[in-house]
């Protein structure tokens, strides 16, 4: 009687024991702090391999969760929960470093091209002061004057949402200007080449 009545212990002790499995609630909302800091981090547009896969990882972590609460208490197991939320931890903290990484890139790229081509927007000024001047070379002149002006006018665009921290924004618009300006400094080259020719006639 003993036995069996210390056996009905046992099993009872078990019961409870397994009754009281829990989602690790712990390890769950760190996950999910590590992937909105990856969000916040701008993952989505400097690291967006990374983020999605920090995603995968969360949606593995929650169809777990709702096959566990699918069973019967006394079935459930949150082991493999535990190690999903870790792993969907880990990638959502990779995303958030790669991102970091490469927005700094971004940001140092950008920087460098809008102080090139600010320097090349006054050296292509200074070049358009040697163009040949003259009767018929006044509206030439003038059409590459606006030219540069409109130029030093979007620059000032892409300084503006580099300060706003848009530097994907800030480079495209700035290669956009660097472009343009490079098609003046031609311009102003072949005029001064071909003046140079006229006078070795």
């Amino acid at each position: 009687m003993t036995k069996f009545r210390g056996a009905l212990i046992a099993i009872a002790m078990t019961a409870i024991a397994l009754g009281c499995a829990e989602p690790p609630a712990t390890e769950i909302d760190a996950a999910q702090s590590a992937l909105e800091a990856a969000r916040s981090a701008e993952a989505d547009a400097y690291a967006p391999e990374a983020l999605s896969a920090a995603e995968d990882a969360m949606s593995q972590l929650e169809a777990e969760l709702a096959a566990q609460e699918e069973k019967f208490a006394l079935a459930r197991r949150y082991e493999t929960s535990k190690q999903l939320a870790a792993s969907a931890a880990d990638a959502a903290s990779a995303a958030a470093e790669e991102a970091a990484a490469e927005k700094q890139r971004v940001q140092t790229a950008a920087s460098d091209l809008i102080a090139s081509t600010r320097t090349q927007i006054e050296e292509t000024r200074a070049l358009l002061g040697q163009a040949p001047t003259g009767k018929g070379t006044q509206a030439d002149i003038a059409a590459l004057e606006a030219d540069l002006a409109a130029a030093e006018s979007s620059l000032g665009d892409a300084e503006a949402s580099f300060a706003s921290g848009s530097y994907r924004d800030a480079t495209t618009q700035a290669e956009s200007v660097r472009q343009s300006v490079e098609g003046v400094k031609m311009a102003i080259e072949e005029a001064i080449a071909a003046r140079g020719g006229r006078r070795g006639t």
